[in-house]
């Protein structure tokens, strides 16, 4: 495939799309034999989440239902705020229910701990975290995800649903975003 004009911002792939694959297989198994006979709900955190959920999704073959929430904590810029705030709710009762929270990374853990938090308190029966991607070097919350594709060292990754500036979510592989585009010194 040629090179697009996106590839030139990449510093390095840290996972291929063949790799990322390959791992959400083996997560969708694990997941398969935890709900296999429950009724979960898989919850996308949108928007860097869409297309691990649907991926995941897929390698979990169990009966679910999904839904889609979106919050905002980074805005366009590289960190999170720490403020969190619902821009997209969930749209059903989830009482009594057992949600997969559908996550493209966990970073500092504001984010997921606050969402765990939410919907335990609408009356979840049970909330599970499941990133793609976790970097516990920036983690300001004591939270952990049940299911992790990958931890990923300290810099700025993009792709594969993850972004810059709403930029780079369609590249098939995870990749570090090379420094000077997102301070601007290009």
């Amino acid at each position: 495939m040629e090179k697009t004009t996106m590839d030139q911002d990449i510093l390095k792939i840290l996972y291929t799309e063949e790799e990322i694959a390959r791992r959400i297989r083996e997560m969708g198994a694990q997941m398969y034999e935890d709900l296999k006979g429950k009724d979960p709900l898989f919850v996308s955190v949108l928007r860097g989440a869409f297309i691990f959920m649907a991926d995941i999704t897929r390698a979990c073959p169990v009966k679910c239902d999904v839904e889609f929430i979106a919050v905002s904590s980074y805005g366009n810029t590289t960190s999170s705020s720490g403020a969190v705030q619902i821009t997209h709710d969930i749209q059903q009762d989830i009482s009594g229910r057992d949600l997969v929270v559908v996550e493209d990374i966990l970073d500092s853990g504001n984010t997921l701990s606050f969402l765990k938090q939410y919907f335990l308190t609408k009356g979840a029966a049970s909330v599970s975290i499941c990133t793609l991607l976790d970097k516990p070097s920036r983690r300001e919350k004591a939270i952990h995800a049940d299911y992790v594709g990958f931890e990923v060292p300290d810099e700025f990754v993009v792709g594969y649903g993850l972004d810059y500036a709403q930029k780079y979510r369609n590249l098939p592989y995870i990749g570090v975003l090379k420094p000077e585009v997102y301070s601007g010194k290009e």
